[in-house]
């Protein structure tokens, strides 16, 4: 169909920025969907220096490729989580360890986030919540109802200043619909729209890898939600289940075969992509498809190449008529 096809930069961060740019254009990406890490975006430098962000221009020009969206993960973790040890991988050093100081840092950067996606001139930020329930998912000792609530309602108080922010700055929230935040399946995710009354800030940043392995159907969320797909990752899962691991993951790491599932590169999971495309051609989506490439067991650069002709082998048009419109007289 045409969609431009561009890569996440967040499992590409090791490289400096430019590297990145040179390689994904040589493979022949149409654009980035960049990280918000490593080197390849300070949202609060892209927020208040107009030079820094010219500089980033100039390198997505320079190697013909256009930025999409922008991916706020990391900071996004931070403002919706509860602390432990693991967030500090993702904060500066100086609030490392200090909970409170992480969740004004992760807040502060997200409202940077908004303005730096407007003067880099993307519409859609991609990213998590995380959630302050998610730790107690396995409900023993019991998780009530109630603690369920005040969760989702704490996700709306922390969030609506920023959804304020990114409203002024004419920014879409895509939420990526992911285990550990406060929306990882349908009925979460319905529930966290009717929490925030349908607020058009946040939508959807679709990824079925995440769903396939729960054992959720991914396509039934644009269908279900056709008016908040905001941003599409394209990535595959395999669902490997032998009797002995199950889809918890045994605390094995990723990529050990022995796990009951583990993200492939497109293609070589489970996920059913022509449903997928078919869906998003029924809602009339024509925003990119965004490679994000996992897979622990083949080389990255293999992979994102092979990704690249799968997504534009897979990404057919819809009919532009009936297919028996030839058959009347």
């Amino acid at each position: 169909m045409g969609r431009p096809v561009t890569i996440f930069t967040g499992q590409w961060a090791d490289m400096e920025f430019e590297e990145v740019c040179k390689t994904m254009s040589e493979m022949g990406y149409d654009g980035l969907e960049i990280a918000c890490w490593g080197d390849h975006m300070d949202v609060k430098k892209a927020a208040e220096d107009l030079e820094y962000v010219k500089e980033k221009k100039r390198l997505l020009k320079k190697y013909d490729l256009d930025c999409y969206a922008l991916g706020a993960h990391l900071a996004g973790q931070c403002v919706g989580a509860l602390y432990d040890e693991r967030l500090d991988n993702f904060v500066p050093e100086k609030v490392k360890n200090k909970p409170e100081e992480i969740k004004e840092w992760a807040i502060q950067e997200m409202r940077y986030t908004a303005l730096a996606a407007k003067n880099m001139g993307v519409k859609v930020v991609t990213g998590f919540t995380g959630s302050p329930v998610w730790k107690y998912f396995y409900s023993f000792p019991q998780t009530t109802e109630k603690m369920v609530d005040e969760a989702f309602e704490k996700i709306v108080e922390l969030w609506s200043p920023i959804f304020d922010e990114f409203d002024k700055n004419g920014i879409k929230f895509a939420l990526e619909v992911h285990p550990t935040e406060i929306a990882y399946d349908y009925y979460t995710t319905k529930k966290l729209f009717e929490a925030f009354d349908n607020r058009k800030t946040l939508g959807i940043n679709f990824d079925p890898s995440h769903l396939i392995w729960q054992g959720v159907t991914p396509h039934i969320l644009i269908r279900e939600f056709p008016e908040r797909i905001y941003h599409v990752h394209m990535k595959d899962a395999a669902v490997t289940l032998d009797g002995k691991a199950g889809i918890l993951g045994s605390h094995l790491t990723f990529g050990d075969t022995r796990r009951g599932w583990n993200f492939r590169s497109l293609g070589h999971g489970d996920v059913n992509f022509e449903d997928i495309i078919r869906e998003l051609n029924n809602i009339g989506y024509n925003g990119p498809l965004s490679v994000e490439w996992e897979d622990s067991g083949m080389d990255r650069i293999y992979g994102a190449r092979e990704a690249l002709d799968f997504v534009r082998n897979i990404d057919f048009k819809p009919n532009e008529a009936a297919f028996d419109d030839s058959m009347k007289n």
